[in-house]
C-alpha cells in the first residue's frame, strides 16, 4: 500500500513506479498466500488443512494497492497540482471514459482525464473543463480535488490484513507443529 500511495507522491521515475504497482497490487498480496502454502507441502496431503484466513489479505492487499494510487494521486494534486482551464481533444469511451485534454495555451495534460475524476458522459471534444493537474505528469488530474477521503477504508483493509494475515498465519505454524513426522 505504501509503495502504492508513494508513487504519485513522490513523483517516481516512471519504470520504478511501474514496478512499484505491481509489487503493492500483485506481488506482496501473493506473497501472503504462497508462503504459507508452500510451507505446507511438508505436512501430510489427509492432514492439510486450508487456513482461509490467508485469502483476506491477499484481496485486501490488492485493494489497498489500487485505492493507495487513487490516495496517492490525491496527495500529490494537493501537494503539487495546479489549477487550469483545459479543453478536451480527444475521448476514449470505450468502456471507461478518458478524456485527452490540452490546456488554453496549447500544452498538453499527461495522464488523461479519467472518468471518475470528471470525464463524464456528457463531456465531449472541444469542452472546456476546469482542472487541477501535475506539472509533473504523474497523478492523473482531477475536476473536483476536495473528493472525500480513502483513509478509513484503506486503515479497515490495512486492519484486516494485519489480522487475518497474523491469524492465519499462526493457525499455520500451530499446524505444523502437531505434526511430527513419524
Amino acid at each position: 500500500m505504501g509503495l502504492a500511495w508513494l508513487s504519485p507522491v513522490v513523483p517516481l521515475w516512471t519504470p520504478l513506479r511501474a514496478v512499484a504497482l505491481l509489487l503493492a497490487w500483485i506481488v506482496l498480496p501473493l506473497a501472503s498466500v504462497l508462503v504459507p502454502v508452500v510451507l505446507l507441502r511438508r505436512v501430510p496431503r489427509k492432514q492439510r488443512k486450508v487456513a482461509w484466513q490467508l485469502v483476506v489479505p491477499v484481496v485486501a492487499g490488492v485493494a489497498l494497492g489500487i485505492f493507495g494510487t487513487g490516495a496517492g494521486d490525491q496527495a500529490a494534486l494537493s501537494e503539487r497540482g495546479e489549477w487550469a482551464d483545459a479543453v478536451v481533444v480527444r475521448k476514449d469511451s470505450t468502456k471507461t471514459n478518458y478524456c485527452g485534454l490540452r490546456m488554453v495555451g496549447g500544452r498538453e495534460i499527461s495522464p488523461s482525464l479519467s472518468e471518475g475524476n470528471g470525464c463524464r458522459d456528457w463531456v465531449e471534444v472541444g469542452y472546456k473543463l476546469r482542472v487541477r493537474y501535475d506539472p509533473a505528469g504523474v497523478a492523473g488530474p482531477a475536476t473536483d480535488v476536495e473528493r472525500s477521503s480513502d483513509a478509513g477504508l484503506l486503515t479497515v483493509l490495512f486492519g484486516l490484513a494485519v489480522v487475518m494475515g497474523t491469524w492465519g498465519g499462526v493457525r499455520q505454524s500451530r499446524w505444523d507443529r502437531e505434526y511430527v513426522p513419524a
